[in-house]
């Protein structure tokens, strides 16, 4: 016969056991406070640069691709601005945003100074 103590034991055990099982699952699918989901923005980077064609020029490729990259970084770092506490990270995020918009203005005038208006690439 089961006493009332490992009634109650076992019940504890099944509900935390369950609770264990599944709390990780739902928080995987929530996006982080704010909308702020990292994961998406990473996501839509990459298929930017994967479904960006090529022109065989290394150079240009490079600039494009790099591009895309470093604007993914300032997406980043503006959702940081928008949801991030911590003044360490809220640093850093300002840091990325002013060295990346330098970078992309210099992958910008060597895409046009090599025939590929800027214009024509998604931002």
């Amino acid at each position: 016969m089961i006493s009332k103590y490992n009634s109650k034991a076992m019940l504890f055990s099944a509900i935390a056991v369950a609770a264990a099982m599944f709390l990780p699952l739902a928080n995987a699918q929530t996006p982080m406070a704010g909308g702020m989901d990292m994961k998406a923005m990473m996501k839509d980077n990459n298929d930017k640069m994967s479904s960006m064609a090529m022109t065989g020029n290394a150079d240009v490729d490079f600039a494009m691709m790099m591009k895309i990259h470093h604007q993914g970084a300032i997406d980043m770092a503006q959702a940081e601005l928008k949801n991030g506490k911590e003044p360490q990270m809220r640093k850093m995020a300002q840091n990325i945003i002013a060295a990346q918009k330098k970078e992309i203005a210099q992958f910008d005038k060597f895409l046009a100074k090599h025939g590929h208006p800027t214009d024509k690439m998604s931002k």
